[in-house]
């Protein structure tokens, strides 16, 4: 039997009529660079130029609801709105419906994350923020247990994300606690205080106030080294 190219099959379109309608008004608003607080056609409006009914044009414009990129207007109908990246993440995290892998690569962001904002904290740094960070590594070198250490980490870190003063990588940093958490506990971190050549807040305190944002960035992956190696394992 003679051997047929499978590049003569045409691919079934298994999209959905309000499917099609929302690509089409996601190329319509992308064409005529509607911007935050541009009103859009209404829906009878749409519904007779693109041939379809009013049903379906509601449909498609509810999915851009939830997403929050549209929104009803009182006296004005739906306008393009400035959507909240990260609201529809929040929602999937508060629901732990992420599976394990998913959650060890959005461990690597934050770490990743970590180390990224090493320049922005020289530049955004003053008494103040320092004077804050002091008093966290003072109680944390006072904390008598693992839960008193483990919230002063969290608040030292979260401290660094606020002099960044980006409230979007704030927001982001907060989102990805809990993976922190589960990661941690997934690949079994062994205690770094007990290891000589830890590098603890004090001394990330210290470089921050006196070094330079190399020197802070080799001491931040110092800190977080262990959890690199871990994860290094994991690929191995």
């Amino acid at each position: 039997m003679a051997k047929t190219s499978l590049s003569k099959l045409t691919p079934i379109d298994t999209q959905t009529q309000v499917d099609k309608i929302e690509l089409t008004l996601q190329e319509y608003f992308l064409k005529e660079n509607f911007q935050p607080g541009d009103a859009i056609p209404k829906e009878v409006e749409l519904a007779e130029a693109l041939g379809v009914s009013r049903t379906a044009i509601r449909e498609a414009l509810s999915r851009f609801k939830t997403l929050g990129i549209i929104e009803s207007r009182k006296n004005r109908g739906m306008v393009v709105t400035s959507p909240d990246i990260f609201s529809n993440m929040k929602r999937v995290l508060e629901l732990q419906l992420i599976d394990g892998d998913t959650m060890k690569e959005m461990f690597e962001m934050r770490l990743v994350l970590e180390m990224g904002i090493v320049d922005i904290l020289f530049l955004r740094k003053d008494a103040a923020s320092l004077r804050k960070l002091e008093e966290i590594v003072k109680k944390e070198e006072l904390a008598q247990s693992n839960t008193e250490r483990l919230k002063y980490d969290v608040e030292f870190h979260a401290m660094l994300y606020k002099i960044s003063g980006n409230t979007t990588i704030q927001r982001f940093q907060k989102m990805l606690l809990p993976i922190f958490d589960y990661v941690a506990n997934d690949i079994h971190v062994e205690s770094q205080v007990k290891n000589a050549n830890f590098v603890t807040h004090r001394i990330l305190l210290r470089t921050l106030e006196e070094g330079t944002p190399e020197e802070f960035r080799i001491k931040m992956k110092q800190h977080l080294m262990k959890y690199f190696e871990k994860i290094k394992a994991l690929y191995a």
